[in-house]
């Protein structure tokens, strides 16, 4: 399955999991398209300047970031770090993060979120 980029279905979500402003939620395919029952999620998330993913926690499942653009800071199992384009984050096991856009441009991260 190909999808063009102006096909991908887009939702917006204020104060994401307690988060501050909006963020905008591009999925590239559904939970349905996919064969296997593991994937969650799989989406850019575009988060604006002074916006952000509160801090929640991932019981049965993991998830990827990997920034596609912009400079944020990731809250990951406790440890705090900025994080910049090609840097990639893994959370789960129970473990907790969040993250907030903290540049002056738009951060976009591409989520991947598998069940087990």
């Amino acid at each position: 399955m190909i999808k063009d980029n102006n096909s991908f279905v887009s939702e917006t979500r204020e104060n994401m999991k307690g988060g501050k402003g909006s963020v905008t939620l591009q999925h590239y395919f559904s939970k349905a398209e996919f064969g296997g029952q593991h994937i969650r999620v799989c989406a850019k998330l575009i988060i604006p300047p002074g916006a952000s993913i509160g801090l929640h926690d991932h019981t049965g499942e993991d998830e990827v970031y990997i920034v596609l653009k912009g400079n944020g800071r990731v809250t990951d199992d406790g440890v705090v770090r900025d994080i910049h384009v090609g840097d990639a984050v893994l959370t789960g096991l129970g473990k907790s993060h969040g993250v907030e856009c903290i540049g002056e441009e738009t951060l976009e991260i591409m989520a991947l979120v598998v069940t087990y």
